[in-house]
C-alpha cells in the first residue's frame, strides 16, 4: 500500500477528509449561460472557467456552476455524438450510436473487492455499451449487448451517497466503456453531496471534446493501456490510430485539474515487447513514479478462439520476461502479476 500512497498522494488526502474530490470544486465555480447559447460560445466560457479553477481562483458569481455548464456543453453533444474518438455524430436523442448505447443503461452496482488494493471497497457501476469491439472481452456480455436499467440520476446519487456512508472509497465509472455515459453521469454527480473520489475506469479513447469534459471531474484516471501496434488494435479490438489516440489522451489527462494515474495494462500471449514499448512510454511520458498494474490474467473467452495466437494463457517464460522489463525500465510503483 506504501508504493500507492506515494503514487496517488491526492487520492489518499482525500480519504483522510484533507481534501475535496474534484466535482466539488466544480460546484464552487458560478457561471451565468443561456441554454440556447451556441455550443462555440459555451465552450469559451467552459474554458474560462476551467482556468478560474485551475488558478484557485473560486467565482462565486453565477446562477450556475461550472458542473452545469459541462451538463449542458455533454447534452448537447449528444446530438451528434463526439464523445469518443469514432465520432460517430449520430443523434443518440433518437437512435443508439456506435457504441450500442441510446440512454444510459446500468447493468450492475455493487461493492467491488477485486480492484487495486487501494481501491477497495471500491463502488462499482457497470455501463452498458463500449466503443471497442475487443475479441477477448472479459464483460462482452454487457460491452457488445446492450442491457441493463436507466437509474434516475438523482436516485443514482443517492446510491452513491449510501455506498460512501457504507465504507465506498470511490466510485469506480466503468463498463462496457463510461464515455457514452459522460451527461449522465455528469447529471448524478451534480446532485451527489458525499466527498466521494471518482475513478474514471475507461479505454482511453475519447475524443479531445470528451476529454475537456472530464477536466475536473475525474480524480484517478484507471486508464486501461491495451497495443502498441495500429494493427493489432484494429484486429482485436476494431480501434483505429490507437496509439495516437490514447497516448494523447494520456498527455492531456496528465495536464487536468489535481488528477492522479492508476494505469492497467493487460499482457497478451506472444506480445512481450509490446508491453515493453507501453511501459516505456509510461515512464517517459508520465512518470517513474506512476502506479502501474501489470496484469497476467489474460485468459481467452468470447470469441478468442478464432485466433490462435491469443487462443492461450501467458507462458511462465513470458511471465519472468515481463516482470524483467518492469525491473529494467524502473517503474517505482508497479503491481504486476
Amino acid at each position: 500500500m506504501w508504493r500507492a500512497q506515494r503514487a496517488l498522494p491526492k487520492y489518499f488526502r482525500i480519504l483522510n477528509g484533507e481534501e475535496l474530490p474534484n466535482f466539488h470544486y466544480l460546484k464552487r465555480i458560478k457561471v451565468d449561460f443561456e441554454e440556447d447559447e451556441d455550443i462555440s460560445e459555451l465552450w469559451k466560457l467552459h474554458d474560462e472557467a476551467l482556468e478560474l479553477l485551475k488558478r484557485g481562483k473560486l467565482n462565486t458569481m453565477g446562477k450556475y456552476t461550472l458542473l452545469d455548464l459541462k451538463l449542458l456543453i455533454a447534452r448537447k453533444m449528444l446530438k451528434s455524438c463526439i464523445l469518443c474518438e469514432f465520432k460517430c455524430r449520430l443523434n443518440r436523442e433518437r437512435s443508439i450510436g456506435y457504441c450500442r448505447v441510446k440512454n444510459t443503461k446500468i447493468v450492475s452496482y455493487f461493492m467491488h473487492m477485486g480492484e487495486e488494493p487501494e481501491l477497495v471497497p471500491s463502488f462499482t457501476i457497470f455501463f452498458s455499451g463500449c466503443n471497442f469491439r475487443c475479441v477477448f472481452c472479459q464483460n462482452w456480455d454487457i460491452s457488445q449487448r446492450t442491457q441493463g436499467i436507466y437509474i434516475q440520476p438523482r436516485k443514482m446519487a443517492r446510491i452513491i451517497d449510501d455506498a460512501f456512508e457504507r465504507g465506498a472509497k470511490n466510485v469506480n465509472l466503468v463498463g462496457g466503456e463510461p464515455t457514452p455515459n459522460i451527461p449522465y453521469i455528469l447529471e448524478v454527480l451534480n446532485h451527489v453531496t458525499s466527498p466521494i473520489p471518482v475513478v474514471w475506469n475507461s479505454n482511453m479513447y475519447m475524443s479531445e471534446e470528451a476529454m475537456k469534459l472530464l477536466d475536473g471531474m475525474v480524480d484517478i484516471y484507471l486508464g486501461d493501456f491495451k497495443w502498441a501496434d495500429d494493427k493489432k488494435a484494429r484486429k482485436y479490438s476494431k480501434a483505429l490510430h490507437y496509439w495516437k489516440v490514447v497516448t494523447r489522451n494520456f498527455l492531456l489527462a496528465k495536464e487536468h485539474y489535481r488528477v492522479e494515474f492508476l494505469i492497467r495494462h493487460l499482457v497478451m500471449p506472444g506480445f512481450v515487447e509490446d508491453t515493453r514499448k507501453i511501459l516505456s512510454w509510461i515512464s517517459t511520458h508520465l512518470g517513474k513514479n506512476v502506479r502501474v498494474n501489470v496484469m497476467f490474467q489474460y485468459y481467452p473467452c468470447y470469441r478468442a478462439s478464432e485466433y490462435p495466437e491469443i487462443d492461450r494463457r501467458l507462458s511462465y517464460n513470458e511471465r519472468k520476461e515481463v516482470e524483467r522489463i518492469v525491473q529494467e525500465i524502473g517503474l517505482e510503483n508497479a503491481l504486476v502479476g
